[in-house]
């Protein structure tokens, strides 16, 4: 991967306030309704989401019972020890004529891959503060799919409008220009969604309470759609509305979510962690970029998805409001979630099983010891953030 040839000024220039972070790409494996986190054992879930990591994806992977190492055959992760899943809402285009087309992705700067995603692994930004890897079982979901106003919004997903060659590419996530709300104006680049486990208030670090001492890395994803090819004014609302809309009938982009189920062999995880890698890391074994973008999937729920379709899969209807800009051409002025992040959430997420629970006011991600003492191999962790 080009990447790897600069990795230490392209890093510094994306996170400057970063010491390390494992990044890598993870290339399509399918596109298809189902959705094992938020609505396991449903075939087909509400609505699309894009898919990477193990091919052993499927509708209700329970934890305890489903282990990825053990039942992927492939990853479409570069880190060939990486078997987890990651998925998000796919994105589609709504013509002047009321007809849909999905948005393509396409490979984020320096990296070589199919659509997917970017994913990132971040310690603590002190650059001293040592965490613990994600569990097997272990499962999470950020963000509110039903969400389409910045009313209790967290700090979880942004978008960015870029330019050409990815300007601007560097500096934090959900800072500067960047929306919560979809760009309202033509993305001669693209357009990034950034999706951040737990929140965008992980970099403020503070100590864990004696009762919940481990502290677990952050999760983030980078989600890169290939936007260029809908910058034609006459397929754009006339009335200044942007025109993409998330596959949950979200054309606001609050609802943008993201799932997670971990599935690292043995402790390659920690491995990694412990040794700070960034995007090379020679404790952990690495496949080509053409052996992760070959490990795809057959859809289990069989429908159209691409094309120039009469309404979103699963006959998702619209809901909510379009942000309203400049128009097409506009330049993907600020939306009506304003630039950064939006406003955090307070108070305590629900718990799910062995006293897991986390403290939003922390900033950071504490856990009970007893994700370590389990007395089942593969704990069935569970947290949504939303």
């Amino acid at each position: 991967m080009l990447w790897k040839h600069f990795p230490t000024l392209a890093l510094s220039a994306h996170f400057a306030y970063a010491q390390a972070m494992l990044r890598f790409p993870c290339s399509q494996l399918v596109v298809e309704r189902l959705d094992p986190v938020g609505q396991p054992g449903s075939s087909p879930s509400g609505h699309l989401h894009q898919v990477a990591g193990g091919n052993s994806f499927n509708t209700s992977m329970i934890a305890g019972v489903h282990d990825p190492p053990t039942l992927s055959t492939c990853t479409s992760c570069t880190f060939s020890q990486d078997f987890s899943n990651y998925w998000t809402a796919s994105l589609y285009f709504k013509a002047r004529n009321g007809t849909f087309k999905r948005v393509p992705q396409m490979a984020n700067e320096y990296l070589t891959q199919n659509g997917g995603l970017t994913v990132y692994y971040i310690p603590p930004y002190d650059g001293v503060t040592k965490v613990t890897a994600f569990q097997p079982g272990f499962r999470m979901l950020v963000g509110n799919y039903s969400l389409r106003t910045d009313t209790n919004l967290p700090r979880e997903v942004c978008h960015r409008c870029f330019g050409a060659n990815f300007n601007p590419f560097g500096g934090a996530p959900c800072t500067g220009d960047d929306t919560v709300t979809l760009p309202t104006g033509f993305c001669a680049g693209g357009i990034r969604t950034t999706i951040t486990f737990p929140t965008g208030t992980f970099e403020s670090g503070g100590p864990c309470p004696s009762t919940h001492p481990v502290k677990l890395p952050q999760l983030m994803y980078e989600v890169m759609w290939d936007t260029t090819s809908f910058n034609d004014a006459s397929l754009w609302p006339t009335d200044g509305s942007q025109p993409f809309v998330y596959s949950m009938g979200d054309p606001s982009g609050y609802g943008q979510h993201g799932d997670y189920i971990f599935g690292w062999q043995g402790d390659a995880l920690q491995n990694a962690m412990n040794a700070e890698c960034d995007v090379t890391c020679s404790v952990l074994q690495t496949q080509s970029d053409q052996d992760a973008m070959a490990c795809t999937k057959a859809a289990t729920v069989v429908e159209e998805i691409d094309g120039w379709l009469d309404e979103l899969p699963g006959s998702v209807p619209i809901t909510g409001t379009s942000p309203v800009g400049s128009g097409a051409g506009g330049g993907g002025t600020t939306g009506g979630g304003g630039s950064g992040g939006g406003g955090s959430s307070t108070g305590t997420v629900a718990e799910w099983k062995n006293d897991l629970i986390r403290e939003k006011k922390l900033g950071i991600d504490c856990f009970d010891i007893t994700i370590q003492e389990n007395t089942s191999k593969y704990a069935p962790l569970k947290l949504l953030w939303s």
